[in-house]
């Protein structure tokens, strides 16, 4: 019987100080805060106005989708390496992609390459439901189980190849792809809604053209350039 009530306490205990871990690990301090807002200022000096995109990128905790060494370094208007030869894109990438989107709070959105999480994060907070693929299976794993720990719950993941995107789940309202695309991608476009908006980086070379294409009906896309920017490849298949 002493063994048993031994056993229970140590498993109170060990949740009890898993808790306190995972708060320690997950803490957003009034520091990172007051740098987000630093951000949000050197984004506007940008000519990023759309008040609903920066409240966003202000209220999610970018320093937690990094790795610990660049912690310091979190809220600079830079990119950082993640895992697999991947990048947690700028601030100021995330902001104007997700501007281009047109968010509205019913929306479903489908979004490709989902690395660390952090894009993911910003569009829940402006849209219904996140759909996101991510071809390299450790990636997914670790940006799954950090949404989770965070609260994001109308976030869900999924290991595929996002050239093949979601075709059970379509049409979407808006698709995001956060990688840079060799040529249009007919497969994904075709998942769109009528009216809806397709985001993605277009090109072959060290910077890529971002791309806004509207759906206006079943056969006719109208298509909108804008800046440029540098985006890692987009690659068929996955990798375990």
């Amino acid at each position: 019987m002493l063994i048993i009530i031994h056993m229970i306490l140590l498993n109170r205990i060990l949740q009890v100080l898993k808790c306190i871990y995972l708060a320690n690990m997950l803490q957003d301090s009034f520091r990172h805060k007051g740098l987000r807002k630093q951000l949000i200022e050197e984004l506007k000096s940008m000519n990023i106005t759309d008040t609903a995109v920066l409240s966003a990128i202000n209220q999610v905790p970018r320093h937690l989708f990094m790795d610990k060494s660049f912690e310091e370094r979190a809220y600079e208007n830079v990119p950082f390496p993640i895992d697999r030869g991947q990048t947690i894109s700028n601030p100021y990438t995330v902001a104007f992609q997700t501007w281009l989107l047109q968010l509205n709070k019913n929306d479903v959105v489908l979004e490709i390459g989902t690395g660390s999480g952090y894009q993911a994060a910003v569009l829940s907070l402006l849209c219904d439901k996140v759909y996101s693929i991510e071809r390299h299976q450790p990636l997914m794993l670790k940006s799954k189980k950090l949404l989770k720990q965070l609260n994001y719950n109308n976030i869900q993941l999924f290991f595929k190849d996002g050239f093949l995107g979601l075709p059970n789940l379509a049409p979407f309202d808006k698709i995001l792809i956060t990688a840079a695309v060799p040529e249009l991608p007919n497969t994904l476009m075709q998942q769109l809604k009528i009216g809806g908006y397709i985001v993605l980086p277009l090109g072959n070379g060290e910077q890529q053209e971002m791309l806004r294409i509207q759906r206006k009906d079943k056969l006719t896309f109208t298509q909108e350039q804008f800046n440029y920017f540098s985006f890692v490849p987009m690659l068929k298949g996955t990798v375990n």
